[in-house]
């Protein structure tokens, strides 16, 4: 599915108002995996699992080679919600997700993000979450946000 229009009208530097969002927008990012991107993400959160980072162990898992941490693959996923939908400012409140197959250096990763639900009595958004390479799908989830409001025009 192409990634649909965003509204003209979203914060300046704060991303999308909740006003701005609708059900069906959606929003992707694609990313290439990387061997840095594995020992880096390992370094950071100390996540040395030697699925990840050492060939020899991992030829003798079920995977019959390295895969990427589930969470870097993850914050892919907080990247777009992040920078482009609903974007900066707003602020995660939970994630759901289910892995549903593995990551190799070298996969290129699209993941998307589509508007669901929008609470405007909460200030919180309900949106699907996926990670694909290429035809498959490797995350499945949801993640709710809660969303500034635009500001009253003072009188």
């Amino acid at each position: 599915m192409p990634d649909q229009p965003l509204p003209q009208e979203r914060m300046s530097d704060q991303g999308h108002y909740l006003e701005d969002l609708q059900p069906g927008m959606t929003a992707s990012l694609g990313k290439t995996v990387t061997d840095a991107d594995l020992v880096l993400f390992a370094g950071v959160s100390g996540d040395t699992n030697p699925v990840h980072l050492d060939e020899e162990f991992a030829q003798g898992t079920m995977f019959k080679g390295r895969i990427a941490h589930g969470m870097l693959i993850a914050g892919v996923i907080s990247a777009v919600l992040g920078t482009r939908l609903p974007g900066p400012g707003a602020i995660y409140v939970s994630q759901s997700m289910k892995f549903l197959a593995p990551v190799r250096v070298g996969d290129t990763l699209k993941a998307s993000v589509t508007v669901r639900v929008v609470d405007y009595e909460r200030r919180r958004v309900t949106l699907d979450t996926e990670c694909r390479v290429r035809d498959t799908k490797v995350l499945a989830g949801e993640a709710t946000l809660m969303v500034q409001r635009r500001p009253r025009e003072a009188a």
